[in-house]
């Protein structure tokens, strides 16, 4: 199940990215964390933009509302999520 947990207004979910796919999608659950095919490369950041374009879109917030907390270089990550609630992002997520 996916590990997402509440936070001063917002929500943090853990992520494993997936670059150079066909293009960006959900790709299931790994260890507790969201699996997500990224189009992009992980190259100069652009991986990471793609991520936070993605899930804006998906969530149905704006992109200052979803922030890398950590794993800036790293495929495993934290996002954190601000204005939205736990049981909407699991809703959008499934």
């Amino acid at each position: 199940m996916i590990e997402i947990q509440e936070r001063d207004g917002g929500v943090t979910l853990r992520v494993r990215v997936v670059p150079r796919a066909s293009r960006s999608m959900i790709a299931g659950e790994i260890d507790g964390a969201v699996k997500i095919r990224i189009a992009s490369p992980p190259v100069d950041g652009a991986a990471n933009e793609e991520l936070v374009r993605f899930l804006a879109k998906l969530l149905g917030v704006g992109r200052s509302s979803v922030q890398i907390l950590a794993g800036q270089t790293s495929k495993n990550k934290i996002i954190g999520v601000s204005g939205i609630s736990v049981e909407l992002i699991r809703s959008k997520l499934a």
